[in-house]
């Protein structure tokens, strides 16, 4: 059922996830720091939506390349089973 496959949005994703890691790294160092509260949720509330964002493209990506969504078994399978995730 699982397919692997590199998409042409996977770069594009891998920059941003690379970009939430650097916010979230700041966080931890927000905290580390003894930051303001409010800051370091407006932060993180960056970073849980930037993840949240590629989530979304990446599930949206695999379901416009990946299923054939001919009927089958399998690709209803697979479609329910990515779909939980958004």
């Amino acid at each position: 059922m699982s397919k692997s496959h590199v998409h042409a949005s996977h770069p594009a994703l891998i920059a941003r996830l690379k970009r939430a890691d650097g916010h979230l790294r700041a966080v931890i160092a927000m905290l580390e720091d003894g930051k303001a509260c409010v800051d370091i949720a407006q932060q993180l509330h960056a970073v849980e939506k930037a993840v949240t964002n590629a989530k979304r493209v990446l599930i949206h990506d695999h379901i416009d390349h990946c299923l054939d969504i001919d009927g089958t078994d399998g690709d209803r399978a697979e479609l329910k089973s990515i779909t939980r995730y958004l």
